[in-house]
Parts: structure tokens; sequence; C-alpha cells
């Protein structure tokens, strides 16, 4: 057939829907594997940033994106005209969740429709946008096929969810095995010979469903684990045991037991969004996804835990929280990104706010962010005398660029939500780390229980 010739010589004509942390990197990757790719994005500054040979996305270094226009590989839109040229397009669009905690398909409706007005006989549709169980089957399917066009026969549709890890040098789109869905085996077999030609392992599952419910099995799984691992570090801090020391213990067993580590909370575009899809879809089946409820329960109340234990920590040593300097490290969702989608960094900082706490951060990645509505912070400074001038510093994202034990040194009180300040044992004294004893704190609560 005239799409597997063209896939097999890579002549293929490739559109990647959306541009940003997937869809970027997805079409560099199709790019340098021999594709001529056009990215469409409807956000203007991207298109321009890119148009002008600059990278907004850490993973995909400027010079990649400057080559593979210069070799007449790339080429980038803010409207959908090309669509009708394109032989594959892959869909990399947003899938939040709405205000009321239910999907957010406003993205992938509104793709959809744009791709049905262009579609034609012979193309592949992808869809790549992490969703529920049903989706490219229920929603995709429909929309498409009211062209007239049937799938499986005149054009070709599948699912396969993104495995992108923002900020992983190690994992990235070459190497991490690419699951594929297809609505029919031909379509199955049509998206696996488009990914082998820049991944390294494809692997085919019988539907498009279980491709949508392995990528929610990856997240809830995580999810769920670090909920497991936040609820034993509240017990731990109440048994006066280290949990980190905990953790390291237990990962010796080399059968059976995989590390996961407690944090200031959930945070980021997948784990704490995904299991919601699926306990959306179970809801509707009038199914409650117990576990998945409990997990983002626990989740959701580890920023307040940190919360109290800057407060406990200032009490001990004569302060109140209100009206305290205290000062975050780290806005961002995780280490060594820009990301502050669903970080738990922005619910502490609201949460000191409202307690009185006069709070600011410093992040390297994120120049500033709005908490409690519209109020903007800046990224301050981060020098000797400014730590020094704060009551609390607390720790959320442990950047590889922060120096800890130069900071722990030059602050009053340091509350540490990631075990960062694992070795320095020199300002034990100031030191309160989530999961953990803390001799300040084990020494105000012994004259309580004295008294």
């Amino acid at each position: 057939m005239a799409l597997e010739s063209k896939l097999k010589r890579r002549t293929a004509r490739v559109t990647v829907i959306g541009l940003g942390y997937v869809g970027l990197p997805q079409a560099m990757a199709m790019a340098g594997a021999g594709f001529r790719v056009t990215g469409i994005d409807i956000d203007g500054e991207r298109v321009a940033s890119l148009r002008a040979g600059r990278s907004y996305v850490p993973d995909v270094p400027a010079q990649r994106v400057r080559a593979a226009m210069r070799a007449g590989r790339f080429a980038v839109r803010e409207d959908f005209m090309t669509l009708g040229a394109a032989d594959v397009v892959t869909m990399c669009v947003p899938t939040p969740l709405s205000k009321t905690r239910d999907p957010d398909m406003s993205y992938i409706r509104t793709a959809t429709a744009e791709v049905a007005r262009a579609l034609r006989p012979g193309q592949l549709f992808i869809l790549e946008s992490t969703t529920y169980p049903g989706t490219t089957r229920e929603v995709i399917r429909p929309a498409l096929e009211a062209t007239g066009l049937v799938a499986g026969r005149d054009f070709f549709l599948a699912f396969s969810p993104e495995r992108i890890d923002p900020g992983n040098r190690h994992h990235t789109v070459h190497n991490t095995p690419k699951v594929v869905g297809g609505l029919t085996p031909r379509c199955t077999r049509l998206a696996t010979a488009f990914y082998r030609h820049f991944v390294e392992r494809v692997v085919p599952v019988s539907s498009p469903q279980t491709a949508e419910m392995a990528k929610l099995l990856e997240n809830t799984f995580r999810n769920i684990n670090i909920a497991l691992v936040n609820e034993l570090a509240k017990m731990c801090d109440i048994l006066g045991i280290d949990m980190w020391e905990v953790i390291d213990a237990a990962a010796t067993k080399p059968f059976g037991f995989m590390p996961f580590y407690p944090g200031p909370g959930l945070g980021g575009h997948c784990i704490p969004v995904d299991p919601e899809y699926l306990a959306w879809k179970l809801k509707t089946l009038d199914v409650t996804a117990r576990f998945i409820g409990l997990a983002a329960e626990i989740n959701a109340e580890m920023p307040q835990l940190v919360v109290a234990k800057v407060a406990e920590a200032l009490n001990a040593v004569g302060r109140s929280l209100n009206g305290a300097r205290v000062l975050i490290l780290g806005v961002a969702y995780k280490r060594d990104v820009a990301d502050t989608r669903e970080s738990p960094a922005l619910s502490i900082l609201s949460l000191l706010q409202q307690r009185g706490a006069l709070v600011a951060f410093h992040d390297p990645h994120v120049p500033q962010v709005a908490v409690n509505g519209n109020k903007t912070l800046v990224s301050i400074r981060l020098t000797a005398r400014v730590i020094a001038e704060q009551d609390c510093v607390v720790l959320v994202t442990d950047h590889s660029a922060f120096d800890v034990a130069r900071i722990v040194a030059k602050s009053r009180l340091f509350v540490d939500t990631r075990n960062a300040t694992r070795g320095l044992e020199r300002y034990r004294h100031k030191i309160v780390k989530l999961g953990a004893p803390s001799p300040l704190l084990d020494a105000v609560r012994a004259k309580g229980e004295a008294a």
C-alpha cells in the first residue's frame, strides 16, 4: 500500500499537533530519522521562537532545531492548512483537569475537528495525549468517521501514549519503549512501522483501550506508591524513625521492592492528573476508584504537613509563623525543570501567606509565579545576606544548582522536604527534615512531655 511504502522509504510527510514538552522532542526525533515534519502550535510565541531558531524546551537544544530547519526537515505553523498534505498526523495536545477535577477534553476535540476537516484516504492519525480508556474509539473515531471515511479501511487510527520525562537525560524518545494500540491490526501495523524509524523498541498491544489504560497504570502506580511513602513518613515522624534510612534499608532487598520517596506533594503534568482520568471514567460507570481517591487525599495533605513543620520549627526557636520571613527554595514541580503545573510549592506558598508569613522564593528555572489568585511573586536573588535574613528556609524542589551545604550553613533554620541535607550532621541542630527525627523538635517535645 502507498502509506506503507512511504513509511519504509521515509518519504511520508508528518504533522505534529502541539509543540510542547512532548510534541517538540517527538518532532525532532522524527526529523532526525529523515521524515519531513511540520509542527503546528496555536501559541504564536512558541512558533516565533522556533522560527528564530530558539528552543523553549530544555530537552531540545536550539542547535538541533536550527539544524532540522536548515535541512528542510522541520517547519512550524500556527494554522492547520497543511494537515491535508500530511501522511501521518500525531496529536500531542494538553489534557488537563477542569476546576471540578473532570477531564478537559477541549484541546483534543478542537484539534480532532481540524483533522477531520482535512482528512483524506490513506492518512494515519495517532493520538499521544494522555486520556481515559475509550477516548480513541469513542471520541476520535466518530469525529473522523463523520466525514464518511471509515477507520481501518480508508484511514488509520491508533493511540500511543507519550512517555516523555522532562529533564531525564538517560531516557529519551529514542530509547524509551513505545506502546502502540491501533483500532485494527492494520492500524497497529502502520503505527508500529512509523515509530520503529526513531524508537528502539515498539510494543504493539491489542487495542487503543489497552494502550490508554497502560499509560494510566504507569502513573497511577507511581501516584499510589508515593502516597504510601508519604503516609509512612508521617508515621515515622510520630515514631521517631528516619523514613529515608528505612527506605535505603528496604531497597537492599534484590527482589519484590522498588524504592519510592516522600516529598512535599505531587506535581506535574502526569502523576497527579492521570489517575483522575481513570477515576472519572469509572465514576461514569458507577464504580469508585478507592485506591486513587485515598492516594489523592494523602498526597494533597502534604503541603499542609510541610507548613505545619515550618510552624513547629519556628515555635521551637521562639518564633511565630505569623510575621516570620520564610524563603522557599524551588517552585517547579520537579528537579531541574521550569514547569510549575500542579506544583506543591504553590500550595505551600499560599498556605504560608494565609498564616501571615512573609514569603519569598528562589528558583533558578522559574522567574515568577502567581500565588493566591493574581498575586505574582518574583524569584529573588539567592545571596548569603538574603539567606541569613530569613527566619526559615524551606527546600521544596531540590534543583541541582542549589549548594545545600552552603545554604544550610548560612540559614538560621532549614526545613528539608527532599532529604537534601543528608550527611550534614554538623548542622543537625537547625535542620528539620520531613519523615525523620529532629534534635531541635525532639528537645521541645521532650520538655512538653516532662511538663
